[in-house]
């Protein structure tokens, strides 16, 4: 790689860049020193960023120390960051090298928002997608993880990608630029180090061409992936529904497709799934069957497939409603409660109550296995979940009812159905009027 191979290379494909603010993520190692000195030579309006992990003691303080003194030599300004990652790691549960990814990630995002940088450069190169196609095939990834890291996404830009390391390392010598080692990328325990020693070096002697080849083989994989997103586009016109809390899949044009289970995965691959298998079944289960991911919820209903965020606390929540109180507030919407001189006519959102039959303080709460009441307008008692039942609620309706209760006695399924119990008669001395806002 020539200062002319990138220069027209961004004028070529990443124009935005030259008139842009940017930040660039900078480690001291030779492919973030190189990027810099490249920007710098271009004249883009650079900054520099660096993370110091705490992960190799002196060495990583010494990284920090070099690149303050690089960020002075070229006249560039430098953002420092010290973070505890084995701390962070621990406490998240999660690998060294995801928590480092995490922490330096989110730390850029921040500066480039508060700081108004347009874009975030980091640099990554041809070999390191080689590296990461490996890597998600072998974790048995989807089309997506071998179509390569991309080269913009949103603020983030990777100009190296087209390059190899040897064309960086072949600049870097050219120009005697000085750069630090990192020691731990020589260990082979990690799989990235293991790949990039020990099976990628086999692969270019086996054929001096491979890294062209390859990245040619992933342009086409780009190309195809772009077949899929088009077709995927009309299928879920077709197939999905969404409202303001869920997404609804209609299972009976699933079912017609030329292969239900790969559809499932493309239209939910975002929502964090990994028991394919179980999704795909959900097409022919039961109501009321479910499969979780770490985030979403996907329920079979009759004729329909929802998806919605998991709920974050299965136990029954309550509100208590005080008697000098006027309004209550819901998850879902508002509750108000007035005096009223007169009968209205009852509704979904509104109902009047006999207020000498209330017991305060009211309390809200959610619906619970042997709940019953008396529908307004029945004669008789119905168990809650049988009205939900034939009121043909899915799970995640049921779990948005709210129950208006005095002294545990259901007044209010709220939006839905008033208690018999409660209601004006001509021996009505004080009449409520009380009414929901829903706000979903």
């Amino acid at each position: 790689m020539t200062a002319i191979d990138f220069k027209n290379h961004i004028h070529k494909n990443l124009p935005f860049l030259t008139k842009s603010k940017v930040l660039i993520a900078i480690s001291g190692g030779m492919d973030s020193v190189v990027l810099t000195h490249v920007c710098q030579n271009l004249e883009l309006n650079i900054a520099l960023a660096h993370c110091n992990f705490n992960l190799r003691g002196a060495e990583s303080d010494a990284d920090e120390e070099f690149v303050l003194e690089l960020a002075e030599d070229l006249d560039l300004e430098v953002f420092i960051e010290s973070f505890e990652t084995e701390t962070y790691a621990s406490e998240n549960n999660i690998s060294i090298q995801m928590a480092a990814r995490d922490l330096r990630y989110t730390w850029f995002q921040e500066l480039a928002d508060q700081l108004q940088f347009d874009y975030i450069l980091t640099a990554h190169h041809a070999d390191d997608n080689v590296e990461t196609f490996f890597i998600n095939l072998m974790r048995g990834t989807g089309l997506d993880g071998l179509t390569g890291i991309p080269e913009t996404n949103e603020k983030l830009v990777r100009p190296f990608l087209p390059f190899s390391h040897k064309a960086l390392q072949a600049y870097a010598n050219t120009k005697k630029l000085v750069w630090r080692n990192d020691s731990s990328n020589a260990s082979t325990k990690y799989l990235r180090n293991k790949l990039r020693h020990d099976v990628i070096p086999i692969l270019k002697e086996m054929n001096p061409q491979f890294l062209d080849n390859f990245q040619k083989t992933q342009a086409h994989l780009q190309e195809s992936s772009e077949i899929i997103e088009d077709t995927l586009v009309k299928i879920q016109k077709k197939v999905v529904q969404a409202s303001d809390n869920s997404i609804q899949l209609d299972v009976k044009k699933l079912q017609q497709l030329s292969n239900p289970k790969v559809y499932l995965f493309y239209l939910l691959k975002d929502f964090q799934f990994t028991e394919w298998d179980d999704v795909y079944q959900l097409l022919y289960a039961q109501s009321g069957k479910y499969v979780l991911s770490q985030t979403h919820r996907l329920v079979k209903d009759r004729n329909t497939l929802i998806l919605t965020e998991r709920p974050e606390n299965i136990k029954t929540k309550s509100f208590i409603w005080e008697e000098n109180e006027s309004e209550l507030f819901l998850p879902n919407g508002q509750l108000t409660i007035e005096n009223s001189s007169k009968l209205g006519e009852i509704s979904a959102s509104r109902l009047y109550v006999d207020k000498d039959l209330l017991k305060y303080p009211l309390t809200v709460r959610k619906w619970e296995k042997g709940d019953y009441f008396y529908p307004f307008g029945m004669t008789g008692k119905k168990k809650v979940s049988k009205f939900f039942k034939d009121e043909k609620l899915s799970l995640p309706e049921k779990e948005q009812v709210w129950l208006l209760c005095s002294n545990n006695q259901i007044i209010w399924v709220i939006g839905l159905r008033a208690d018999n119990r409660f209601k004006v008669t001509t021996d009505t001395n004080h009449i409520l009027k009380i009414s929901f806002h829903n706000e979903t």
